[in-house]
């Protein structure tokens, strides 16, 4: 960072604010308007001065723009000395001090209508998903099952494939550094964000995506889940062959999915691709991209039975996906 720029960045009331909320939650380009009573040009220059000082950094979602506070390794010191800085001028202008109390007063308002927005779209879906749950073992038995079958302190820098609502990244965000929640689907990335609003803005980074074409490095995450997603691809070895590319060395891969069935209705009421996966068809499509698989685990209590099957990248360089498949997509396996 240019010391010149820093300095130009927050010689300005506006960008003193801009960086203040940023530093609470990731916002849009409009909610920051709204906050601000800016037009939305204006909020953008202001944050693209933030953004060219390295004090902010934006990221696509479909058509709109989201903004954050910069994170990484070089910034935590820059960020520790801002947020001082800026709770020495609330404390001590009070005019900045009612600005600020404003401001949070208004970001409160947007908290409440991304969580009103989200209840709505559950509320349209809520009878498709009440069937499909209906048919299966209850979550919370799931969720205790899978923390159980990942069993470590820390999960490290972790990839959530097909976030949905946020939920997996909200169970395991005291379990890992740093959790990348992805998802295609933009209504479904706001239905995440309401719900994943109370967790500090550097913990989770919701992403737009799509699992069969990652938008990330070779070897980010030390782990990586797809929890009731692998049904949904046409062919599975593609996003697996995909996450193993982004698996770093000795990393693990945990797939929560139903074993195979005969619910051909899923096919139409819920675009189940899919239906369920036995543990040979799953040990074939996991050493086919590269990962070890562990003992599955089965869990009972429902017409649907659901599986996690755990896999494992090998730490030596002769167990690492071939190059090929880092730039190819994966062969079709014959399941």
């Amino acid at each position: 960072m240019v010391i010149d720029a820093l300095f130009k960045a927050l010689a300005d009331p506006t960008r003193l604010r801009i960086a203040r909320l940023l530093s609470a939650m990731e916002l849009a380009v409009g909610e920051l308007a709204q906050v601000l009573g800016q037009s939305q040009p204006r909020v953008s220059r202001h944050v693209g001065i933030l953004c060219d000082a390295g004090l902010a950094e934006r990221r696509r979602e479909g058509s709109w723009v989201f903004l954050r506070a910069v994170s990484g390794e070089d910034a935590g010191p820059v960020l520790a000395a801002l947020d001082r800085l800026l709770a020495t001028a609330e404390a001590e202008n009070g005019e900045f001090a009612k600005v600020c109390v404003d401001d949070r007063r208004k970001l409160a308002a947007i908290r409440h209508a991304r969580e009103a927005n989200a209840e709505q779209y559950f509320a349209q879906h809520a009878s498709e998903w009440d069937e499909l749950r209906a048919l299966h073992t209850p979550e919370v038995q799931v969720e205790e099952q899978l923390i159980k079958a990942l069993n470590e302190d820390s999960l490290g820098c972790m990839l959530d494939i097909g976030t949905g609502t946020g939920r997996m990244a909200e169970l395991f965000a005291d379990h890992a550094d740093h959790i990348n929640a992805l998802d295609k689907n933009v209504e479904m990335l706001r239905v995440a964000r309401a719900k994943l609003q109370h967790l500090p803005a550097s913990k989770v980074d919701l992403v737009q995506g799509d699992f069969a074409d990652l938008p990330f490095a070779a070897a980010s995450f030390d782990t990586v889940l797809l929890h009731q997603v692998l049904h949904f691809a046409p062919d599975p070895a593609i996003p697996l062959t995909e996450a193993a590319r982004v698996t770093k060395a000795g990393g693990r891969i945990a797939i929560v999915d139903f074993a195979a069935h005969e619910h051909e209705e899923l096919r139409d009421r819920h675009q189940h691709a899919r239906l369920g996966f036995t543990d040979d068809q799953m040990r074939a499509l996991l050493r086919a991209a590269g990962f070890t698989p562990e003992k599955p685990h089965a869990l009972d209590g429902g017409e649907l039975v659901v599986k996690i099957w755990i896999g494992k990248r090998p730490n030596d360089p002769l167990g690492a996906v071939p190059d090929s498949a880092l730039d190819t997509p994966a062969k079709k396996l014959e399941l």
